[in-house]
């Protein structure tokens, strides 16, 4: 098994909590919550590392995504130490190192301002979150690998005061879209990218 994908979110934000809400066919998170995103190849072996995490801990899985190449699992819990400890398990039965996760890499960032009416409700008609306004500015972060959108949405949530419209977070590469004004997304951009920097790991092949 491959490591690909490991980010731990210290207190889930109350736009990413609603939208992992309405998104996860597991048990649903809930605000100030610790969750993790672990992303593995190949995909099927993700069963196998859900098994290990909820057998040692008290954590629940929200999203368990299983394709050929990839697997990805979120689970959560109000104890950040038991979110941890689950994680601990998950290492430990793939025999790797926390740090032996591909560091993210950012495959493109797009700040388009002022929006027209016609794209916003382009995008308004493919969100699962909340929407954007003619006349706002539009955010787009691509990331590899995929999970590690669910920080950069986190962390920019946290900056800014900006709208979650959507956070793909498997596949061959995340995707974060967030909308709001200019200034705000700004701040946004630079926490999201910011907190993807500051991941450690070895590089992708």
């Amino acid at each position: 098994m491959e490591l690909r994908a490991l980010t731990v979110l210290d207190s889930l934000q109350p736009q990413l909590t609603g939208f992992l809400q309405t998104v996860c066919a597991g048990f649903m998170p809930l605000e100030k919550e610790a969750a993790a995103f672990i992303e593995i190849a190949p995909g099927i072996a993700i069963n196998q590392l859900t098994d290990a995490a909820l057998k040692s801990t008290t954590v629940r899985p929200g999203m368990q995504i299983v394709e050929r190449a990839y697997g990805m699992l979120e689970f959560h819990d109000k104890d950040k130490g038991q979110v941890e400890a689950a994680i601990d398990a998950i290492v430990g039965q793939m025999g790797v190192k926390r740090e032996d996760r591909i560091k993210p890499k950012i495959i493109s960032s797009q700040i388009i301002t002022g929006i027209d009416g016609h794209q916003s409700q382009l995008i308004n008609r493919m969100r699962h979150g909340d929407m954007i306004m003619g006349g706002q500015t539009l955010y787009i972060l691509e990331v590899y690998p995929a999970a590690y959108a669910a920080i950069a949405a986190n962390e920019a949530e946290k900056a800014a005061d900006v709208h979650l419209m959507e956070v793909i977070t498997f596949g061959a590469f995340g995707r974060l879209w967030l909308g709001g004004w200019e200034a705000e997304i700004k701040a946004a951009a630079e926490a999201a990218e910011g907190a993807l920097a500051k991941i450690a790991g070895r590089e992708s092949k």
